[in-house]
Formats: structure tokens, sequence, C-alpha cells
């Protein structure tokens, strides 16, 4: 093992903060060491030297902290000198307690630094496992142009129970799906993660779409039911809203099946049309005991020019100040002409705004426009 330095002295000053912070600390040694020494006998400010690196902790790393202390003691000492009191026990016991106090605000650099650098190398793991996870969807699948947006409500995270994911099958079309897990936290994720898994591990195979629906559904009852007893599984309140979505590339349709899910948004021109299915099914992971054996697909037009706008509860369900929900059916047509990604950057700044900063469940949507075959 490599020996590390107890002091670390690499970074001098902390993130976000200006270098020209420094001017407050060296300000303050020089006025004070200038006014203590022009002042009267009975007046002394030199007891101020402390504040010196005490205000350096703030912005800088340990090494300027450490530079600022050494210059408040040579101030200290330099006063003491012009002023003919530097063997007093006043003025040793002044440097003495500059020198403890240094001592200290440099440890402190040292462990706060440490800890933020073991913080950000845990961060970037987290987000490498999250990018993983939820992988960014394909900006072009045969003629459709696709985007998607996550919004996480909990401050510091990348993944929720929010989930999207995108397919190519073998017969020329894109399959997608968008959903949300019931719940926050650890175990929200890991039910998007066997969620995610399951569809890219079935999406592109030659599986129609409600045997897809099937295929999700049992994945999670099986990961679910595994290693609980089978008393608790009949309490148990897992599951997950979804819209699976099947876009032929020459067929000018949309096949889709909704679990319980918000309908797709159709945008033709500024039209907009809600596509609800005739037929919505339970959440997976909920209904019989054995799971939905037949799922039925609703088939909608989507022509060339059509965009699609997919979104979860956490947009449509965000209060503003006043409880008032977000209003996506009447925001969306004023950004039926822009490309999928422009679109969902005005729908993130408008929701963001709408609910001043502060979302109170994750939010996820994604845009898909046809163009001519």
């Amino acid at each position: 093992m490599a020996f590390r330095p107890w002091l670390d002295f690499r970074r001098p000053w902390r993130p976000g903060y200006s270098p020209a912070l420094v001017v407050l600390p060296l300000g303050l040694i020089v006025t004070v060491c200038v006014v203590d020494v022009l002042s009267p006998p009975h007046i002394h400010l030199g007891r101020l030297l402390v504040a010196a690196p005490a205000i350096t902790v703030a912005f800088a790393g340990a090494g300027v902290t450490a530079l600022m202390g050494a210059l408040a003691v040579a101030a200290q000492v330099l006063i003491g000198v012009l002023r003919g009191v530097l063997p007093t026990a006043n003025i040793q016991a002044q440097i003495i307690a500059l020198v403890v106090v240094s001592t200290v605000c440099v440890t402190v650099c040292v462990v706060r630094d440490r800890r933020e650098q073991q913080l950000h190398r845990v961060r970037s793991v987290a987000m490498a496992a999250q990018s993983v996870l939820l992988q960014p969807l394909p900006a072009h699948a045969g003629p459709l142009r696709i985007a998607g947006l996550y919004l996480p409500a909990e401050e510091e995270a990348d993944l929720g129970g929010d989930l999207y994911a995108a397919a190519r099958t073998a017969h020329h079309s894109t399959r997608l799906v968008i959903g949300d897990v019931r719940g926050n936290g650890l175990a929200a994720i890991n039910n998007a993660a066997l969620l995610l898994g399951a569809f890219r591990a079935a999406a592109h195979r030659q599986a129609t779409l409600p045997r897809l629906a099937v295929h999700l559904d049992a994945a999670f009852r099986w990961d679910r039911s595994q290693w609980r007893p089978q008393e608790e599984q009949d309490t148990n309140e897992d599951f997950a809203t979804a819209v699976l979505l099947d876009i032929p590339d020459r067929d000018p349709v949309v096949h889709l099946i909704s679990c319980g899910h918000p309908p797709p948004l159709l945008l033709r021109g500024t039209h907009l049309t809600p596509l609800a299915p005739e037929a919505s099914h339970l959440p997976i992971g909920l209904g019989a005991p054995f799971g939905i054996t037949a799922y039925d697909v609703q088939t909608f037009s989507f022509q060339a020019g059509d965009l699609l706008l997919l979104y979860t509860d956490g947009v449509t369900e965000a209060r503003n100040s006043d409880g008032l929900f977000y209003p996506l059916a009447e925001r969306a047509p004023k950004w039926a002409k822009d490309d999928p990604d422009e679109l969902l950057h005005h729908l993130q700044d408008d929701l963001l705004a709408h609910v001043h900063g502060h979302l109170t469940d994750d939010a996820a949507a994604v845009a898909i426009r046809r163009l001519a075959v």
C-alpha cells in the first residue's frame, strides 16, 4: 500500500470559490499589523490575527490555510518586535494560540477535503452504475427520432422509480417502455432495474407485444416472491404502471399496451389527442395470483410528422404553491413543432418553473417523432 502523507496540500481552493478571496485574510493580516504598530501602547489588536486562518478554511485547502496561519504568526512576531514586547508572556501566549488555532484549521481542512474526495468517488461510482441501468435512449431508430428526460425528486440522485428503455426488433420495429414503480428509495430502484433488465432481455425477440407484457409481469412477480414466505406474498404491494409500445418502420401506426399508466399524447400539428386504449390492464405485479396471461393491444395512427409524448405521473401530478397540477395537455401543443430534444428541454424548464424547482416525485418523459421513410 502506497504511503499517503497525513496532510494533503494538493487542492489549494475549494470547488466554486475564487482564489481572489485570499485578499480577505491577507488584508486582515496587513491591517491588524499596521494598526497595532501605530496604536498607543495600551491598545493591542494582535488577537484579531486568529481570524485569518479561520476565514481561509471556508474557501481554501490545507496548503493555503497553513500559509495564512504562518503569515498570521509572523505578523504577531513582527508586532512584538516593533513594539518591543516580544519577550513578554502576553505576546508569547498570543503566538502560541495562533499556532494552535492554525494547526486546528489545517487539520479541519485535511479531514474535510478527504471526506469530500471520498464522497466524490462514491458519487462517481453511483453515477456510473445508474448510467448503465438507465441508459440514454437512442437518438435515431429507423424513421423515429427519440429523446428522453429524467428528473429525480431527490437531490443528487440520478435514478428513482421511473424508467424508460427502447429496443430494436428483427422485424424492423422499435419497442419502448415507460413505467413508474411504486414507492421510492432502494426498493423502487431495485424494481426499476428488474423491469429494465427484463425488457432489454426480451424486447428485441420475435415475441408479440402481449407476450412481452406477460414476460415483464412474470419476471416482476418471480423476483418479488422467490425469497418470501407464501403468507407474505399476498400482502406485498410492489407494482409498476407501464406503457409498452411497438412502432413499425413501414406502417404509420403505433401498437400500445397500457398497464395502469397515463395515456401517451399524440401531437399532430397543434392538435393533441390522448391515446387512451379501450382496455387498460392492471399495473405490472397486480392481478390474479398467477399474473395476467392475456393483454389487449390497441393500435393508433402514427403518421410522418406526428409526435408521441410519453410521461409518468410525476409530470402531470406536479403541484405548484397553489396546489394546481402541471397542465401538460395545455402546454405541450406549443412545442409540437420542435425536435424531441427541444420539446423536452422546454418541458423541463416549464415544469421546474411550475413547481419552483422542487419536485415531490420523480418525473420522466419520452418524445418520439416519426419522419418520412
